[in-house]
């Protein structure tokens, strides 16, 4: 009984979490992103931190003039802290990824 109580509770979570992702303008998924590296980051799972890290790196625009130094400046942030959780220094990446994350909620907060 427990087993199917399990199986139903999960199906919910996972449907809630497909609707809110679904939901989700692109400047909100980069905040979930963001805080999926964070959680990995206290979890100290390499691989799972450093993939929502590539995610991120991925959503860089380097076309637009406007963004392009902006780009660069976080693409330099993402590698560090890539490096820094290959050297098992995960508080510092979550620091550096924290307060990224502050600071892009505050942005999408201000528009």
């Amino acid at each position: 009984m427990q087993a199917a109580t399990s199986f139903a509770y999960n199906r919910r979570i996972n449907q809630y979490l497909n609707n809110d992702i679904n939901q989700a303008s692109p400047a909100q998924l980069i905040l979930k992103v963001y805080d999926f590296a964070i959680l990995n980051c206290q979890k100290k799972n390499m691989i799972k931190t450093n993939e929502a890290i590539q995610v991120l790196i991925n959503s860089l625009n380097f076309d637009l003039e406007g963004a392009r130094d902006i780009s660069i400046g976080l693409f330099r942030l993402y590698q560090y802290c890539q490096e820094q959780t290959r050297k098992n220094n995960f508080e510092e990446a979550q620091k550096i990824l924290t307060e990224l994350r502050d600071t892009w909620k505050q942005a999408l907060t201000n528009r």
